[in-house]
């Protein structure tokens, strides 16, 4: 009977442990990358052209709202409690947005819509938006912009950006803080450049409608 009791308590125990486990969930974190500052003023005026930005293409990776991390050079994981408060992919798409906007190059920067008539079309692709472990922790960004003409059916400008941005400290903020950074110096330096290319190739007027 005594080792009855003992064995009762101790399954009493134990289912106690288990319920308390069940009950007290771990909280889950949502993150966001800032979309950058206000357009800034140009005394210059814009290209009298619309650009309508497409949805970025990514891997079903980044079509989730998981962070992702990388353990060597071909091994992937997704933390489970750290997450994004968009899926990366829209994300990706309003920042590009964004930092059209903030050039003040253009007359008019807006999403595809069926509804919109562009003058070309900004497509992107994100590669890799994640924290790397080794050989120190970083914070990866790879990006591809392209221009395309409907009017001709063709891509007339690409560019790409790839960078491992080191990370301060050792917390999934700390990665958040360093992606924030790699990205906003990566979407400058593309959207840059794309401008090189608008002044290296000023659209006509019949292309300007």
């Amino acid at each position: 009977m005594q080792m009855r009791r003992i064995q009762l308590a101790a399954l009493v125990v134990l289912i106690a442990e288990l319920l308390a486990g069940c009950g007290a969930s771990r909280p889950v974190k949502y993150y966001v990358l800032d979309p950058g500052p206000a357009p800034a003023s140009t005394s210059s005026a814009p290209i009298p052209i619309t650009l309508l930005v497409a949805h970025v293409t990514a891997s079903h990776l980044y079509r989730d709202d998981r962070l992702v991390y990388g353990s060597g050079h071909v091994q992937l994981g997704t933390y489970e409690y750290e997450r994004w408060a968009e899926v990366p992919a829209q994300m990706m798409q309003d920042i590009v947005i964004a930092s059209l906007r903030n050039t003040g190059n253009y007359r008019s920067v807006s999403r595809i819509s069926s509804n919109l008539r562009g003058d070309y079309f900004v497509r992107g692709r994100l590669e890799a938006l994640d924290e790397v472990q080794a050989p120190a922790l970083a914070a990866r960004f790879s990006f591809e912009l392209e221009l395309f003409d409907p009017k001709t059916g063709v891509t007339i400008w690409s560019d790409s950006y790839t960078h491992d941005e080191p990370v301060a400290g050792k917390k999934v903020s700390d990665v958040v803080e360093a992606l924030d950074r790699n990205v906003h110096t990566g979407l400058t330096q593309l959207t840059t450049n794309l401008g090189q290319y608008f002044a290296n190739h000023p659209p006509s007027q019949s292309a300007a409608r």
